[in-house]
């Protein structure tokens, strides 16, 4: 396994719509390994394909460092799609790894209902709740192109048009690798 470069915000590839995977072979089953091994050197529960440079609709999430969630199983989520979500809704920060340093309220469905296929391309489906179902909606969010940044208000993107300024041009220091500026896309 090895670590991958995280793109940030500013790069393309974040506001692309992932490809769906029509197939899991040995590169895909890789991806995934390493996308673990990414999120966990970068202390993060939730990566998506798209924020290590892949084009493809796919999202890892490990819960179990957050404290009440220690016995919850690292999940792989190939094309997933939310079908229903709750009517209550709640405001909680978010933070990113393709935002570093920028942690913001965002207010998101507390429970929704999603459809994915594991990795042996059985379709599951699963209710969400609380942190589960933040995590989820915030990966399939990066599928989609969307940044949790794209929530916020007007007047909240304006105080923080300067830190993400610094993120776009590199400005910033990680403790986790990133992707150097780029305009090509990987496949």
């Amino acid at each position: 396994m090895s670590v991958i470069p995280i793109s940030v915000y500013g790069d393309k590839i974040l506001r692309r719509k992932a490809q769906l995977v029509k197939n899991v072979d040995f590169l895909t089953i890789e991806l995934i390994r390493n996308m673990f091994e990414t999120m966990r050197n970068a202390n993060g529960i939730g990566l998506a394909a798209t924020q290590v440079g892949i084009d493809q609709s796919v999202f890892v999430v490990d819960l179990s460092p957050v404290e009440e969630y220690e016995k919850s199983k690292p999940m792989v989520l190939i094309n997933p799609k939310i079908l229903d979500f709750s009517e209550k809704k709640i405001a909680i920060e978010e933070g990113c790894l393709s935002i570093p340093e920028v942690r913001y309220e965002v207010e998101r469905p507390e429970t929704i209902y999603i459809t994915y296929y594991d990795t042996d391309l059985k379709e599951q489906t699963f209710e969400a709740t609380k942190l589960f179902a933040r995590v989820f909606q915030h990966e399939q969010d990066h599928l989609n192109g969307v940044l949790f940044t794209d929530h916020l208000d007007e007047d909240v993107k304006k105080k923080l048009k300067k830190s993400l300024d610094k993120i776009k041009k590199r400005e910033i220091e990680t403790e986790y690798p990133i992707f150097q500026k780029r305009n090509y896309q990987l496949k």
